[in-house]
């Protein structure tokens, strides 16, 4: 290397050196510090039994239900690597319950397959709001009843449950914190959680504060409802930051089952299960198919192809079901030709209900539709039939059912 090379690299070593860091950010942002003096989390009744068994029984049960953020992994594997590091001497048993598109109503009535069905759970984390914002905007007794739901059917099957609501962020989740309201979805969860002791963390309002005060920004760094690592990494810094204080608190001497209060709805989805499609009676037109797949060869998610489903696409075609409860509904999977559909509950007139979805144009999209929520407790028949007039937002007349939704 001759001399003059030499002189020029360290000079250029130097000048770099010198040149103040371009803050990125990791850098700016301090999952410590709190832009506004205040936390974002409230632990209530807190987790001391699962604080409990976690420290003296050396096993747990974790479950997290939620919808595609929950179903990426990113926060959900970091906290699982906390609670491993907290309790190395722990055998944890994770139940990944993600689910896209999968909001509070859908939860209500998979709960028992997803998760229930695999044993008494400890800790169950449970994500809606940005779902519920997305899907069922104009129906807030809805999102109230299906959170009220997985709580209280949780807490009757093991009323040691400890539950963490997680209030997910999404720009209108932004807009209404800018305008001084809190975003419907977010005032329903908390209303549950309030009613029943459960720990919340609103993390829409902790990214809003912390955009706001010029930590980070939600195009460069946040990057959308689905976050990029970073706001992966942020939402386990969070739940971190909860878990950290739950867990600093005493030891409980015993566990201590969580009392059922009143019920903050009484149509809530507390009872909701997933009915057997065999078991309806096709009137016309229908089929019962052992494992469907889309022919149009559009985008399915995992458990809504290559398994059974009513199917039928021709104006007219009708079939009932019976139950006993309070309300009903469809599991479905609402594609680029669904359409709208009427039923009737009970031989009572029959009512409108559209089924294509704002994401149906490219994906067959599974789909919770509630017919009927408020009926009084008892038998009931409801009857469904895909209309003769469409849907002007849709393409077809499609009608695919996976599941009856039962309450």
């Amino acid at each position: 290397m001759t001399q003059l090379m030499t002189s020029i690299l360290r000079h250029l070593f130097f000048a770099l050196t010198l040149m103040p860091l371009a803050l990125t950010a990791e850098t700016r942002y301090d999952p410590k510090v709190l832009p506004r003096g205040r936390e974002y989390f409230e632990l209530r009744e807190g987790i001391a039994n699962a604080h409990l068994k976690f420290e003296r029984e050396k096993t747990g049960r974790v479950a997290f239900l939620g919808g595609s953020i929950t179903a990426g992994g990113g926060w959900r594997d970091h906290t699982m690597k906390y609670l491993e590091a907290k309790f190395p001497q722990t055998k944890f048993e994770f139940i990944a319950a993600g689910i896209g598109s999968m909001g509070s109503v859908p939860h209500a009535f998979r709960l028992e397959r997803d998760v229930l069905s695999q044993g008494p759970v400890d800790l169950l984390f449970v994500e809606a709001a940005v779902n519920d914002s997305s899907n069922i905007p104009d129906h807030p007794a809805q999102m109230l009843r299906g959170m009220e739901g997985v709580v209280r059917h949780a807490r009757e099957v093991n009323p040691l449950t400890d539950i963490v609501h997680l209030h997910f962020v999404m720009p209108p989740h932004m807009d209404d914190y800018r305008k001084g309201t809190v975003p419907a979805s977010i005032a329903q969860h908390e209303k549950v959680a309030v009613a029943y002791g459960n720990a919340t963390l609103n993390l829409a309002l902790e990214v809003t504060d912390r955009i706001d005060a010029g930590e980070f920004t939600w195009d460069e760094d946040f990057k959308g409802l689905h976050p990029s690592p970073f706001g992966h990494q942020l939402y386990a810094n969070s739940i971190a930051r909860l878990l950290d204080v739950a867990f600093a608190r005493p030891l409980a001497v015993s566990a201590k089952p969580h009392p059922l209060p009143a019920m903050v709805d009484a149509q809530s989805y507390t009872k909701g299960s997933l009915g057997n499609i065999a078991g309806a009676k096709i009137l016309s037109g229908f089929t019962l198919e052992s494992a469907w797949k889309p022919a149009d060869k559009k985008g399915t998610r995992a458990g809504f192809v290559d398994v059974p489903a009513l199917v039928a696409t021709e104006p007219g075609a009708e079939f009932e079901f019976t139950f006993t409860g309070t309300g009903c509904g469809l599991f479905i999977a609402a594609g680029p030709d669904a359409g709208r559909i009427e039923f009737s509950i009970d031989g009572g007139a029959y009512r409108p209900l559209e089924t294509f979805t704002n994401w149906s144009a490219g994906l067959h999209l599974p789909w919770a539709l509630i017919l009927d929520d408020t009926l009084k407790s008892g038998p009931h028949t409801a009857r469904v039939r895909i209309a003769s007039d469409h849907d002007p937002k849709g393409t077809g007349t499609a009608l695919r059912v996976f599941h009856l939704l039962l309450n």
